[in-house]
């Protein structure tokens, strides 16, 4: 008799050792892993183009920086990676493909206006909205830009900026002057627009 309590004794605890390692197993399976990807944007993966125009056709001229700096930046989204990023921009590093626009505009655009060595500014989002706060002619003003992102890592903001916002038009003027005979058309009229179409592409990294 003694032989068979023991016995019962046992096996009960057995079947108990063993529901408590099943729930055990089904408490680690349905654990989630959390993911700690992130999204970087770095300074040698980001470019900033610019398109302007001249004659009455408004015909495009396209240039672009080649020296953007900011310290690297990192998020859990692309909006929280771009999200209070600020930049500045080396005037100097201008480039047009052509030595003697890039003078032009060095000299007689950014050169007739106020703190020429450097446009300065900073990125924001908010519920997908993006904008950059530019500081540019010692103004600072914000130039809403639209977003796009391919292959989930893939960004390119752009907008369009009126010099008008900057108090720029008496060095667009300046750069009229210079290039008078070179931004005429057909017509025999020259004409320097106020709108630039601005770029900004990056690659997200992961990291």
């Amino acid at each position: 008799m003694k032989k068979i309590s023991y016995l019962l004794v046992v096996l009960t605890l057995s079947l108990l050792s063993c529901k408590g390692d099943k729930k055990e197993a089904k408490a680690e399976e349905t654990t989630e892993v959390v993911s700690t990807e992130k999204f970087v944007v770095k300074p040698e993966a980001t470019s900033v183009k610019w398109t302007a125009y001249k004659t009455t056709k408004k015909t495009p001229v396209g240039g672009e920086f080649t020296v953007l700096k900011f310290d690297e930046k990192s998020g859990s989204s692309p909006e929280e990676a771009l999200n209070n990023l600020t930049f500045s921009i080396p005037v100097s590093s201008l480039f047009t493909n052509d030595d003697v626009r890039d003078g032009k505009l060095k000299e007689s655009f950014f050169g007739a206006m106020l703190d020429t060595e450097l446009i300065s500014g900073t990125i924001t989002s908010s519920n997908g909205s993006y904008a950059a706060s530019i500081t540019m002619n010692g103004v600072t003003e914000n130039l809403p830009l639209d977003i796009s992102i391919t292959d989930e890592r893939r960004v390119t903001l752009t907008g369009t900026m009126d010099l008008k916002t900057w108090n720029a038009l008496d060095a667009l003027e300046s750069l009229n002057k210079v290039c008078f005979d070179l931004h005429k058309g057909p017509d025999g009229v020259s004409k320097t627009w106020e709108d630039v179409a601005i770029e900004v592409s990056t690659y997200l990294r992961k990291n």
